[in-house]
Protein backbone atom coordinates (compact mmCIF):
# COMPACT_ATOMS: atom_id res chain seq x y z
CA UNK A 1 0.00 0.00 0.00
CA UNK A 2 3.08 2.45 0.24
CA UNK A 3 2.21 3.36 -3.39
CA UNK A 4 -0.38 5.51 -1.99
CA UNK A 5 -0.26 8.84 -0.31
CA UNK A 6 -0.99 8.35 3.63
CA UNK A 7 -3.96 11.09 3.07
CA UNK A 8 -5.34 8.43 1.10
CA UNK A 9 -4.75 5.47 3.13
CA UNK A 10 -6.47 7.44 5.98
CA UNK A 11 -9.57 8.41 3.97
CA UNK A 12 -9.96 5.04 2.56
CA UNK A 13 -10.11 4.08 6.90
CA UNK A 14 -12.32 6.78 7.66
CA UNK A 15 -14.62 5.40 5.10
CA UNK A 16 -14.45 2.13 6.37
CA UNK A 17 -15.26 3.45 10.00
CA UNK A 18 -18.05 5.49 7.66
CA UNK A 19 -19.77 2.17 6.88
CA UNK A 20 -19.22 0.17 9.64
CA UNK A 21 -21.16 2.71 11.41
CA UNK A 22 -23.72 3.22 8.91
CA UNK A 23 -24.27 -0.56 9.29
CA UNK A 24 -25.06 -0.18 13.22
CA UNK A 25 -27.33 2.19 12.43
CA UNK A 26 -26.23 5.77 13.03
CA UNK A 27 -27.17 8.91 10.73
CA UNK A 28 -25.37 9.26 7.22
CA UNK A 29 -25.14 12.99 7.50
CA UNK A 30 -24.24 13.43 11.08
CA UNK A 31 -20.77 11.11 9.85
CA UNK A 32 -20.50 12.66 6.60
CA UNK A 33 -19.91 15.95 9.41
CA UNK A 34 -18.02 13.81 11.22
CA UNK A 35 -15.59 11.76 9.38
CA UNK A 36 -15.04 14.87 6.63
CA UNK A 37 -17.42 13.09 3.81
CA UNK A 38 -20.47 14.56 1.59
CA UNK A 39 -22.21 11.44 0.56
CA UNK A 40 -25.02 10.65 -0.87
CA UNK A 41 -27.64 7.49 -0.65
CA UNK A 42 -26.84 6.40 -4.35
CA UNK A 43 -22.58 6.90 -3.29
CA UNK A 44 -23.04 5.54 0.03
CA UNK A 45 -24.97 1.95 -1.85
CA UNK A 46 -21.79 2.42 -4.24
CA UNK A 47 -19.05 2.61 -1.65
CA UNK A 48 -21.23 -0.06 0.54
CA UNK A 49 -21.03 -2.53 -2.82
CA UNK A 50 -17.16 -1.59 -3.35
CA UNK A 51 -16.64 -2.44 0.04
CA UNK A 52 -18.17 -6.23 0.23
CA UNK A 53 -16.58 -6.96 -2.87
CA UNK A 54 -13.72 -6.35 -1.75
CA UNK A 55 -13.42 -8.55 1.10
CA UNK A 56 -14.91 -5.75 3.72
CA UNK A 57 -11.00 -4.05 4.16
CA UNK A 58 -10.80 -0.87 3.94
CA UNK A 59 -8.45 -1.06 1.12
CA UNK A 60 -11.35 -1.90 -1.01
CA UNK A 61 -12.31 1.46 -0.32
CA UNK A 62 -8.88 3.59 -1.93
CA UNK A 63 -10.51 5.71 -4.40
CA UNK A 64 -7.51 5.40 -7.53
CA UNK A 65 -6.61 9.19 -7.44
CA UNK A 66 -3.60 8.94 -5.96
CA UNK A 67 -4.52 11.97 -3.60
CA UNK A 68 -5.09 13.91 -6.63
CA UNK A 69 -7.90 16.31 -5.88
CA UNK A 70 -11.20 16.45 -6.84
CA UNK A 71 -12.12 19.46 -9.39
CA UNK A 72 -15.74 19.89 -8.57
CA UNK A 73 -15.42 19.89 -4.87
CA UNK A 74 -17.86 19.73 -2.52
CA UNK A 75 -18.29 23.69 -2.32
CA UNK A 76 -18.07 24.37 -5.66
CA UNK A 77 -20.78 21.53 -6.29
CA UNK A 78 -22.71 23.33 -3.60
CA UNK A 79 -22.35 26.32 -5.04
CA UNK A 80 -23.24 24.95 -8.74
CA UNK A 81 -26.54 23.43 -7.10
CA UNK A 82 -27.42 26.77 -5.69
CA UNK A 83 -26.85 28.86 -8.76
CA UNK A 84 -29.07 26.80 -10.80
CA UNK A 85 -31.79 26.96 -8.57
CA UNK A 86 -31.59 30.80 -8.39
CA UNK A 87 -31.97 30.92 -11.86
CA UNK A 88 -32.76 27.63 -13.92
CA UNK A 89 -31.92 29.48 -17.62
CA UNK A 90 -28.41 28.93 -17.01
CA UNK A 91 -26.49 26.57 -19.25
CA UNK A 92 -23.68 24.38 -18.73
CA UNK A 93 -20.72 26.99 -21.29
CA UNK A 94 -22.48 30.00 -18.85
CA UNK A 95 -22.03 27.92 -15.65
CA UNK A 96 -18.41 26.83 -16.99
CA UNK A 97 -17.24 30.12 -17.40
CA UNK A 98 -18.70 31.50 -13.17
CA UNK A 99 -16.90 28.15 -11.81
CA UNK A 100 -13.88 29.31 -13.76
CA UNK A 101 -13.95 33.10 -12.86
CA UNK A 102 -14.66 32.31 -9.20
CA UNK A 103 -13.12 29.30 -8.20
CA UNK A 104 -10.26 28.91 -10.80
CA UNK A 105 -11.37 25.86 -12.21
CA UNK A 106 -12.08 24.53 -15.36
CA UNK A 107 -14.71 22.55 -15.81
CA UNK A 108 -16.09 20.96 -19.33
CA UNK A 109 -20.34 21.89 -20.13
CA UNK A 110 -20.66 17.70 -19.61
CA UNK A 111 -19.34 17.36 -16.77
CA UNK A 112 -21.15 20.26 -15.17
CA UNK A 113 -24.14 18.62 -17.11
CA UNK A 114 -23.63 15.60 -15.36
CA UNK A 115 -23.69 17.30 -12.03
CA UNK A 116 -26.50 18.92 -12.53
CA UNK A 117 -28.44 15.44 -13.82
CA UNK A 118 -27.16 14.05 -10.31
CA UNK A 119 -29.40 16.45 -8.10
CA UNK A 120 -32.38 16.73 -11.18
CA UNK A 121 -31.31 20.38 -11.80
CA UNK A 122 -30.91 19.57 -15.85
CA UNK A 123 -33.07 21.67 -18.36
CA UNK A 124 -35.11 19.37 -20.96
CA UNK A 125 -33.23 18.54 -23.92
CA UNK A 126 -32.80 21.09 -26.98
CA UNK A 127 -32.61 24.34 -27.20
CA UNK A 128 -34.96 26.79 -25.02
CA UNK A 129 -37.88 28.39 -26.61
CA UNK A 130 -37.43 32.11 -27.52
CA UNK A 131 -40.55 34.44 -26.01
CA UNK A 132 -41.99 36.59 -28.48
CA UNK A 133 -43.64 39.76 -27.33
CA UNK A 134 -47.29 39.65 -27.17
CA UNK A 135 -48.09 41.57 -30.20
CA UNK A 136 -46.06 39.58 -32.30
CA UNK A 137 -47.52 36.09 -31.32
CA UNK A 138 -50.73 36.37 -32.81
CA UNK A 139 -48.76 37.87 -36.27
CA UNK A 140 -46.78 34.78 -36.29
CA UNK A 141 -49.94 32.19 -35.53
CA UNK A 142 -51.03 31.02 -38.55
CA UNK A 143 -54.57 31.83 -39.93
CA UNK A 144 -57.14 29.38 -39.40
CA UNK A 145 -59.92 29.65 -41.94
CA UNK A 146 -63.20 29.58 -40.34
CA UNK A 147 -65.36 27.77 -42.62
CA UNK A 148 -64.58 24.86 -45.34
CA UNK A 149 -62.88 25.88 -48.14
CA UNK A 150 -64.29 24.66 -51.51
CA UNK A 151 -60.84 23.79 -52.99
CA UNK A 152 -59.34 21.80 -50.02
CA UNK A 153 -58.81 18.05 -51.56
CA UNK A 154 -57.44 19.46 -55.29
CA UNK A 155 -54.40 17.89 -53.85
CA UNK A 156 -55.74 14.34 -53.36
CA UNK A 157 -56.49 12.59 -56.27
CA UNK A 158 -60.17 10.97 -55.40
CA UNK A 159 -60.42 7.20 -55.37
CA UNK A 160 -62.72 6.01 -57.92
CA UNK A 161 -63.06 3.27 -60.79
CA UNK A 162 -61.17 4.18 -63.36
CA UNK A 163 -58.06 6.17 -61.27
CA UNK A 164 -54.39 4.98 -61.74
CA UNK A 165 -53.68 1.28 -60.55
CA UNK A 166 -57.34 0.14 -60.46
CA UNK A 167 -57.20 -2.03 -63.57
Amino acid sequence: MSEYPEAVLEKAQRLEQLLLRIEAGESLDDLNEELGFDLDREDLARQQAKYEAGGRTWEASIDGRHGHPRKAHSALREWLYARKKEDESLRAPQLAEEIEEKFGVKLSAGHINYLLRKRGLTALPGHPLKEQPPDEEAAAAPAVPSAPVDNAGIFFPRSGKGGAGSD
